[in-house]
């Protein structure tokens, strides 16, 4: 009886360290107004991202990857809950507001902070005792009570309701406290640094500190970058190589190039440290952005429109999944996807059970990962922008996709836009007349999404002077 309850207990050990052993532990890039053909593998000869590319060559290249929204705190509000923006009712981004009285519809309501009552992906990684970490931009709340620690995350590095760090060169501009107590410090703040050090470096410095100390237990590390955000600032030597190419040749600025550079020596660094101490095989790798690339700064052709537009240009973004064992390398997946699949993701790589009452908008991208003939459920895709902003070829507005039809109802100035994404990407063909019937089942599709997810609406401007 003795040995039986000792081999029984072995049993039980031995069971506890393989499912143990299931546990992916699970790296997320997230970059800031990273533009789709900002990269080799997306067809990008002009910026040099060679370690990126050996991600998606090691994993699966998404071609229809999209953002919750065409600007960022509502992205990454719904990559943490699952959710869409506007079922969030977090639909601009922070902390924002400020529209002009004058003009002819009353902006959207939307909350300012992220609702400490969502369950947020690191929240839900706890049962699973993860240590979870985010290093970066946070930009869903601040002091006092809608950190990133209030949301789940054990560590949080340079991460604060700020979503443009001032400054990518040190000092950092005041955008982070000098700490006071040792709590603050493990909480809050970038501290030491010298003068002339580079964010995106020291980020990454950050970042591979956490992996050396969490090595021997599973992590969840979300590097969410600055860059390539405004301002447009890069080392000089890493500019002058760009400058050294034609301007015929150049898909954006030199100083933007650079930037994306970095990010892309970030990624490597932070591939090498995972190789480096065996953790490359049992760690999925997300690599994605929060919305399209800033006009100006690149160039989006094919696509129409950048961040802020609901063009491609500024929801279309780059998506790879790296995961040893689960993603089949090399291969390309042209299902549209978006951002709230990253949860539940998550969760089937922690060995979770899934949590659709949180996750209700996202979908787990496993079943894609092998084969491409497999699909998701989900037929359409959403988005609900009842905002004004200062971007080119941004108006409010409501979208849905839905196999290769797009639709898109603006608000003001009144439209609908019905285009074919196989047939005409660049999004310059209005078929709006020519398939009425199209367009009539697609927007009574997207008129019952918003209604079934409390789309808030804009409303008349009493104010307004025509």
């Amino acid at each position: 009886m003795k040995y039986s309850a000792i081999l029984l207990t072995l049993i039980g050990v031995s069971l506890l360290s393989a499912k143990e052993n299931e546990r992916a532990n699970i790296v997320l890039f997230l970059i800031d107004d990273l533009g789709w053909k900002d990269l080799g593998c997306y067809g990008s000869t002009y910026y040099r991202t060679p370690n990126i590319d050996k991600l998606a060559a090691q994993g699966v290249r998404f071609t229809n990857g999209y953002a919750a929204c065409a600007v960022c705190s509502p992205t990454r509000a719904a990559l943490l809950t699952g959710k869409h923006p506007a079922r969030l009712m977090l639909t601009e981004w922070l902390p924002s507001g400020r529209w002009n009285p004058q003009s002819k519809l009353r902006s959207g309501r939307f909350l300012r902070a992220l609702p400490l009552e969502e369950r947020t992906l690191p929240e839900a990684l706890r049962s699973a005792d993860y240590r979870s970490c985010i290093i970066g931009k946070w930009h869903l709340g601040g002091e006092p009570f809608n950190t990133a620690r209030h949301h789940g995350f054990d560590v949080a590095i340079a991460a604060n309701d700020h979503g443009n760090p001032g400054n990518f060169f040190h000092p950092y501009k005041g955008r982070w406290k000098i700490p006071t107590t040792k709590f603050q410090a493990e909480w809050q703040v970038i501290t030491g640094g010298k003068s002339g050090e580079y964010l995106t470096d020291r980020l990454t410095d950050e970042a591979v500190e956490f992996i050396e100390e969490n090595q021997n237990r599973s992590f969840f590390l979300y590097l969410s970058h600055y860059a390539v955000h405004t301002p447009l600032q890069a080392k000089k030597a890493m500019v002058k190589k760009y400058e050294s190419i034609p301007k015929s040749q150049r898909q954006g600025k030199p100083v933007y190039a650079a930037m994306v550079e970095s990010v892309d020596q970030s990624v490597g660094r932070v591939m090498d440290t995972l190789e480096k101490l065996n953790l490359t095989e049992d760690t999925l790798c997300i690599f994605t952005s929060d919305n399209g690339g800033f006009a100006g700064a690149t160039n989006h052709a094919p696509l129409r429109g950048n961040k802020g537009s609901y063009y491609e240009g500024g929801i279309r973004v780059p998506l790879i999944l790296r995961w040893p064992g689960k993603a089949k390398a090399g291969t390309q997946c042209d299902t549209p996807v978006i951002s709230m699949d990253i949860y539940p993701t998550c969760l089937r790589a922690a060995g979770l059970e899934q949590h659709p009452s949180q996750h209700r908008d996202g979908h787990d991208l496993s079943p894609l990962l092998n084969s491409s003939k497999s699909s998701l459920k989900r037929t359409s895709l959403h988005w609900h922008y009842p905002h004004y902003n200062s971007h080119p070829h941004a108006v409010p507005s409501s979208v849905i996709r839905k196999g290769d039809w797009k639709l898109i109802e603006t608000f003001d100035p009144k439209s609908l836009q019905l285009y074919n994404l196989s047939e005409d990407l660049s999004e310059t063909m209005n078929l709006a007349e020519e398939k009425p019937s199209t367009l009539k089942t697609l927007h009574t599709e997207l008129e019952a999404w918003r209604q079934k997810v409390g789309a808030d609406r804009m409303e008349p401007n009493p104010d307004y002077k025509n």
